[in-house]
């Protein structure tokens, strides 16, 4: 037989495999503020403009200026703008103003992620 009682209950055996399986508690090492500061820059990333504005800053060679994204993007200046507004925010760029305009460059942080994401995909690659 299956291992089932024939009125439809688990067998001891099978009790106890699902206690066992169960009763293992998983934890991970990380506060409620890291975890909740991780999505976000998650969150942040899982934009198109966002995640694209933030590649072309870290690759530039200097400061980047809204107007300088807004035709590769192919977005408005003030889609632009909420976008760096956001990464900015989650920490993945730091800007400075010079006059009326704002140059970004990424943070250690950001460049970081950034090669992670890259050498995930040249290990899927490598399958």
């Amino acid at each position: 037989m299956s291992g089932q009682k024939t009125d439809g209950q688990p067998s001891d055996a099978q009790s106890q495999q699902t206690t066992d399986c169960c009763s293992v508690s998983h934890s991970h090492s990380l506060t409620e503020s890291e975890v909740a500061a991780d999505v976000e820059t998650l969150a942040t990333l899982g934009n198109d403009t966002r995640y694209e504005a933030l590649r072309l800053i870290a690759e530039a060679d200097d400061d980047v200026c809204v107007c300088e994204l807004e035709p590769t993007l192919g977005v408005s200046q003030g889609a632009v703008s909420q976008a760096l507004s956001r990464l900015f925010s989650a920490g993945l760029v730091e800007r400075r103003k010079e006059g009326r305009w704002r140059y970004y460059t990424a943070t250690p942080s950001a460049e970081r992620l950034l090669r992670v994401l890259d050498d995930g995909r040249s290990l899927d690659d490598d399958r």
